[in-house]
């Protein structure tokens, strides 16, 4: 068989398998192996296997990734997540849909903080909801809110689908974190937007009883615990964030700093002990070296697409298609979209990077501006039936049976359409992501 062949043998082979249930590094590895073996023999292959493991594993840029996830769980147990919604409901509550732009804006600055949106999604959950509805929201809208607006965390820097693509493109990690600042506003102020055409448009959607009965229990959060609880969440932005876009750390050092940053703010808080910190620092290897097992799947993933020859065979035909740039793009965005629908963000990403980039970069795209979009598309994923992992973490938090699935994934319909409109408008004005980057 030619190296095409069997370069398109092994993408079936490896979409079967992790359609079966395989786990996605298993499957990438085990196909590329075979793969390679098939077109250079067994000795190459496991030559290979090691190389990639080398190459894509002992860069110090790969430090970045237990240290951030470190940081952000963390941050998680340090209660900042419930301090942040607290110091926006305060000030947005008596406002109409004013908790549900709280939960916007928490999310967005939790999400600043911690890269992951999974963790956004758990922490609201359990902090928004309960206390949207018991001010007379929806459980549909209260937690569509919090499903839709979890997104942010893979955006919104530091995110870590912008390290992973980073490594993929060979780009600077630190300037994909700085493009996703102005995406990421974006993408917060079109869901604010929603709850506001939601809230004038169709009321019953967000309301189940009258607005401002609030609780006359309620007392009123004095200046000083506002204060105590806005300055930490500030602290650790102003930590990681401003050394990181000044320049002062590298990504990998601003996730070091962070991470101490998030361990002081926990023992002042007095929310770790040494039994949480051993499950904290277990959940980070994990976490860590589960992604780290992906990238390195990826990489010879990668190297054995090149072998084949398909990468460029696929760049060729799609080249002799003449299409234009808007074309593939569409077609390009809504293939990601649809394969979110099925499996999750980072396979998504290794599956498809390693063969669209050649042709992205045919095409002339500017690759940190290709990231972003890739990122938002991915994100749409997040919240698309029937795989939906961000709705299904809100539902496993939620564990309220008076709420099913299907009503999560309505709650969500609208906040879809937001980052829909989003992706447009970044897709349409790339100087939109890449001009603050570019400074960096």
């Amino acid at each position: 068989m030619s190296g095409l062949e069997i370069g398109v043998i092994a993408i079936v082979a490896m979409l079967v398998l992790i359609y079966i249930g395989m786990h996605i590094a298993i499957a990438l590895m085990s196909v590329s192996f075979v793969a390679i073996a098939a077109l250079r023999g067994p000795q190459l292959a496991t030559r290979m296997v090691s190389a990639a493991a080398n190459d894509s594993l002992s860069s110090y840029l790969y430090g970045v990734v237990p240290l951030f996830v470190l940081m952000g769980l963390l941050v998680v147990i340090s209660g900042i997540g419930r301090d942040t919604f607290d110091v926006f409901q305060h000030f947005l509550r008596k406002l109409r849909g004013g908790l549900g732009i709280a939960t916007v804006g928490a999310n967005g600055v939790f999400a600043s903080i911690t890269g992951v949106s999974i963790a956004s999604a758990a922490v609201f959950t359990k902090v928004a909801v309960p206390e949207m509805r018991r001010h007379g929201y929806t459980p549909r809208f209260s937690v569509g809110v919090v499903a839709g607006s979890s997104v942010l965390g893979m955006l919104i820097p530091p995110s870590l689908l912008m390290i992973v693509y980073g490594v993929l493109a060979e780009q600077s990690v630190g300037r994909m974190f700085i493009a996703g600042i102005v995406p990421g506003i974006l993408l917060a102020l079109g869901f604010v937007a929603t709850i506001g055409l939601i809230a004038w448009l169709r009321p019953s959607f967000m309301e189940q009883a009258d607005y401002h009965a609030i609780d006359p229990a309620d007392v009123d959060p004095s200046p000083g615990q506002l204060m105590a609880k806005l300055v930490p969440i500030l602290l650790l932005m102003l930590l990681v964030l401003g050394g990181l876009y000044s320049g002062f750390f590298t990504p990998t050092e601003a996730g070091a700093v962070g991470a101490c940053g998030a361990l002081v703010l926990a023992l002042i808080k007095r929310r770790l002990s040494w039994k949480s910190f051993y499950g904290l620092l277990n959940e980070t290897g994990h976490v860590a070296v589960s992604i780290l097992f992906l990238i390195l799947a990826a990489s010879l993933y990668s190297r054995m697409l090149a072998l084949t020859g398909l990468p460029m065979s696929i760049a060729q035909w799609v080249t002799g298609l003449e299409l234009g740039i808007y074309q593939f793009l569409v077609i390009y965005l809504l293939v990601i979209i649809a394969m979110g629908c099925i499996i999750d963000s980072v396979s998504i990403m290794l599956i498809v990077l390693p063969i669209v980039l050649p042709i992205a970069s045919h095409f002339g795209f500017d690759l940190i501006w290709f990231g972003v979009i890739t990122v938002i598309a991915v994100e749409i994923g997040l919240v698309t039936p029937p795989f939906g992992i961000s709705v299904y973490t809100v539902k496993a938090s939620l564990n309220d049976d008076s709420v099913p699935i299907k009503d999560i994934f309505k709650g969500v319909m609208p906040f879809f359409f937001a980052m829909l409109a989003a992706l447009a408008v970044l897709t349409a004005f790339p100087s939109l992501s890449t001009t603050l980057a570019y400074l960096y």
